[in-house]
């Protein structure tokens, strides 16, 4: 299993819109795609502004090219997720899983 590590950040005012958008509209999204296993979804509220991490969780490398194209390193950052954030990383992290919890 891959993991695709992503940061963003918003403003403090835009923060809870932001999250919205990711929670009911982006992520969702993303099931469309063969070999999408889920995403987590991490917020810190800062003094100014908040961050965002996504992690999102895909079968293989071929799925994650699959949701991001061929160069699969490039975030994908929807134009009306582009106009809540501060700043992003430009491109995604991706990690071979070695280990997870056991679902017992």
């Amino acid at each position: 299993m891959i993991a695709r590590l992503w940061h963003g950040w918003t403003s403090s005012e835009n923060a809870a819109r932001y999250e919205e958008l990711l929670r009911k509209h982006i992520l969702p999204g993303i099931h469309r795609v063969a070999g999408y296993e889920g995403a987590y979804l991490f917020r810190a509220d800062l003094e100014r502004e908040s961050e965002f991490i996504t992690l999102t969780l895909f079968e293989s490398i071929d799925a994650v090219r699959e949701f991001a194209g061929e160069d699969y390193e490039i975030a994908v950052v929807p134009m009306e997720a582009r106009a809540l954030l501060l700043r992003f990383d430009q491109k995604s992290k991706h990690y071979k899983i070695a280990a997870a919890p056991s679902r017992t």
